[in-house]
């Protein structure tokens, strides 16, 4: 079983915790997780893109010159393709790209990406935030304190709105809940910060 320190908000060592191997130690599956990050960014685009085809252009129910005598090319509409102000042929159209992966994709690529904070030693586990107060200065003190400079994302095991509102206005920091964690946010932010309480409730939900 992985072991890892647990330090307070004042960034001094109180204890350690045996993490469970079954998450926090697998051999992370790099294809799946590029899988599951692939199926993640697909499902947010928002497909409404759209180009007119040469019947929704104006103009060029008439034919431009004769067919034949003028020694220019036959042209049968100003509303084709190679016409300037033309239609635009085979453009994109209002579309979804949402499709989706098995759930067990899902769950192994996350337990991928944990296991590969705690061998980088990127995961950070605080006892608690005890925040009496919604203060911004409060969270950069404890960030500051626990030596985290880069982006950081902070999992909670449930809603505190004293610990949230004092993170979102700090750049490069994100809070986020145990059931709505996704591999992309797990990418993006280089250190996992959680508490004791989200530890738990992680191998609660990923045993």
């Amino acid at each position: 079983m992985p072991k890892i320190d647990v330090y307070n908000i004042e960034g001094k060592k109180v204890s350690d915790i045996e993490l469970k191997e079954e998450i926090f130690g697998i051999i992370p599956n790099e294809n799946i997780v590029h899988s599951v990050l692939k199926n993640y960014l697909a499902n947010q685009r928002q497909g409404t893109q759209n180009t007119k085809t040469r019947s929704e252009v104006s103009g060029g129910g008439k034919k431009p010159w004769r067919q034949k005598g003028t020694g220019r090319a036959r042209q049968g509409s100003i509303r084709a393709p190679q016409w300037i102000k033309g239609g635009i042929a085979l453009g994109p159209k209002p579309r979804s790209y949402k499709y989706s992966v098995n759930k067990k994709e899902k769950r192994l690529a996350i337990k991928s990406i944990l296991s590969s904070k705690v061998a980088e030693s990127q995961l950070v586990v605080v006892d608690k935030f005890d925040f009496k107060e919604i203060k911004t200065k409060n969270m950069a003190t404890a960030l500051k304190n626990l030596k985290i400079a880069e982006k950081a994302l902070i999992l909670l095991p449930e809603k505190d709105m004293n610990v949230q509102k004092s993170a979102r206005n700090i750049e490069g920091v994100k809070t986020s809940l145990v059931n709505t964690i996704n591999v992309y946010d797990l990418l993006k932010y280089n250190k996992l910060v959680v508490t004791l309480d989200t530890v738990k409730k992680l191998e609660e939900v990923y045993a």
